[in-house]
């Protein structure tokens, strides 16, 4: 089984306050996410981290967190916070993918980044965009991209209850859901809400 996850900011104690995450130490939160990873994630599945695996502790105590979680198969999808995973101390910690990964299963295309894209490979094709980046909290986020038929989907703890979420699950979510594909910029634009830029893209 394939699983996703991104922003697990490891580490980092300002994620406790800025993402009203509920625990109250680092520690705590270090060990309950890497719980949560091992009560789903078991030992000869995929694991794809999707950026900002941890933030301002040294690799190697990252590296030791790593040693935790039970899936031998944990690829990571660099973030704007993730370090130099390919530095001989740590080698090895993670299998390291290029900013965009594109995952062709079964017949279905899911391109990776860290950062969320407007547009991307096959979009029109009913391709998965799964992300992270934004702290999105709780579902709301995915839920918009659902009810616009837009395939789209944060990864992020923060969006997932703290734990990872399976392509099974994500299949499910958008079972039955149209997709729109490609948006046009003017769309993009008009979502603005600025009266003077409806009026100029009306005169188009």
């Amino acid at each position: 089984m394939i699983w996703f996850t991104s922003d697990m900011h490891l580490g980092h104690e300002k994620a406790l306050d800025f993402t009203i995450r509920p625990w109250q130490q680092i520690d705590e939160m270090n060990e309950g996410i890497i719980v949560n990873i091992n009560a789903k994630v078991k030992k000869k599945d995929e694991l794809y981290i999707l950026g900002d695996y941890s933030f301002r502790i040294p690799a190697l105590e990252a590296a030791a967190l790593r040693k935790k979680i039970i899936c031998e198969k944990v690829h990571l999808v660099p973030g704007n916070h993730d370090k130099d995973w390919n530095h001989k101390l740590v080698q090895g910690t993670f299998i390291v993918e290029p900013p965009i990964k594109v995952l062709k299963e079964n017949g279905r295309k899911f391109v990776l980044s860290h950062f969320p894209m407007m547009d991307w490979q096959s979009m029109s094709h009913e391709s998965i965009h799964l992300h992270g980046h934004i702290h999105s909290q709780g579902s709301l986020y995915n839920e918009m991209n659902r009810m616009q038929g837009v395939y789209r989907y944060d990864v992020g703890v923060d969006a997932n209850n703290y734990t990872p979420v399976s392509m099974e699950e994500i299949l499910t979510w958008f079972d039955g859901v149209e997709c729109h594909g490609r948006v046009k910029w003017k769309d993009w634009v008009n979502t603005t809400g600025d009266e003077n830029v409806q009026r100029r893209l009306a005169g188009l």
